[in-house]
């Protein structure tokens, strides 16, 4: 499967508009929850979800397009706790500080993440890094739709574009996910909320002009 189709499957939801294929995502999900990433057989999953193989394969062609599957929907998933967490607040940089301490607090309490990174680090870091271009488009996609339902006099006035600050966001979720140890104070809710208002609020702001700096 090429990764636009891919891409197309996961960005509705997930791929769960397709109960057929959202049944898949789930049967894997909880192999890689008990089993891993390498221990997991592209069978078992089928069996799991009540499909046959061929049913399986045609929707997923292989074991890494259902991995990078099932991690674009837990993805989704993340940021859109996020977004849920700060919906009721009255400014984005509010949201943006917010969502950055909910987002840490969520990583580091997820079951799938936590269970890869303590048993199948090598397996997953592809996925996050040299072939993680489709976790950082969906979920950039996912951030800027979020960010284009705020209120006109709430969005960046600078023209600064809506998708590179998004793409930002989710690239530093990423880094903090798989290297916490950091000269940045994180080990509680209110050093993250500090280190957000300090470092990532500012990013909302407009660009100051040359006459500024």
């Amino acid at each position: 499967m090429e990764p636009n189709a891919l891409l197309d499957l996961v960005r509705t939801n997930g791929g769960d508009d397709d109960p057929v294929s959202a049944a898949i995502l789930d049967a894997a999900l909880a192999e890689f929850l008990a089993y891993g990433l390498r221990r997991t057989n592209v069978d078992a999953v089928a069996k799991r979800s009540g499909v046959s193989r061929a049913t399986l394969y045609r929707r997923f062609e292989n074991k890494d397009v259902l991995v990078q599957a099932v991690l674009v929907r837990e993805c989704r998933r993340f940021f859109g706790s996020i977004a849920a967490a700060v919906d009721g607040l009255p400014t984005a940089r509010e949201r943006l500080v917010e969502g950055f301490v909910v987002g840490v607090r969520y990583a580091r309490r997820d079951p799938l993440l936590s269970r890869l990174l303590a048993s199948d680090p090598e397996a997953l870091l592809p996925y996050l890094t040299v072939n993680g271009g489709l976790v950082v488009a969906v979920a950039r996609d996912f951030l800027v739709g979020h960010a284009e339902r705020l209120p006109d006099g709430d969005k960046p006035v600078d023209g600064r574009d809506p998708a590179g600050v998004a793409e930002l966001f989710v690239r530093l979720a990423i880094s903090f996910t798989l290297t916490p140890d950091s000269c940045i104070p994180l080990a509680d809710d209110e050093s993250v909320r500090a280190f957000a208002r300090s470092y990532l609020a500012v990013l909302m702001a407009p660009a100051a002009t040359p006459s500024e700096t």
